[in-house]
């Protein structure tokens, strides 16, 4: 902080910012929660699946999607399928490729299209990884939550869940 600078209550401005925005701070609450529990689910998953198989999370995401898919997908259908951004999933499958967990090739008649696979590694890398991954998710979410919770949270995210296809 600089000397010269004035203190500004940043925490009134931001109280009084939300109070506009979200009238009664309807939500608000819950918002934060989704996002806390989202951002520190994510941070021990991820460190948790690196230290025990060294397999970054969203690594395993790539591999998991494409083994759901059935193996393979195009790339713009990867991209809709995962948090990553396509400019950073697209240097994530690179690596992977240079790893031999995936294998990449033009689609025949279009010049511009690319299908990722699973390579015998990758599959065998899932066969590594998802048991200590879904072990985590049991642990830290699953077990914490009885059965009418996880109805009630899968029915409310359900309705929550955005189309991010575009762009």
């Amino acid at each position: 902080m600089h000397e010269n600078s004035l203190p500004i209550p940043v925490a009134a401005l931001f109280d009084r910012l939300v109070e506009e925005s979200l009238p009664g701070q309807r939500g608000e609450k819950a918002w934060r929660a989704m996002l806390h529990a989202h951002a520190t689910l994510m941070r021990r998953l991820d460190t948790d699946l690196r230290e025990d198989t060294g397999l970054r999370l969203a690594d395993f995401d790539v591999l998991a999607q494409l083994a759901a898919a059935g193996g393979e997908l195009r790339m713009t259908d990867l991209a809709a399928r995962t948090l990553i951004s396509r400019s950073g999933l697209t240097r994530r499958v690179a690596r992977l490729v240079d790893e031999d967990l995936l294998r990449r090739a033009n689609v025949a008649g279009d010049g511009r299209g690319v299908v990722v696979a699973l390579t015998d590694a990758g599959v065998a890398r899932l066969e590594e990884t998802v048991p200590v991954h879904l072990r985590g998710v049991s642990e830290l979410f699953v077990e914490r939550l009885d059965d009418q919770e996880l109805a009630v949270l899968e029915t409310a995210l359900g309705k929550v869940i955005v189309d991010c296809t575009f762009g």
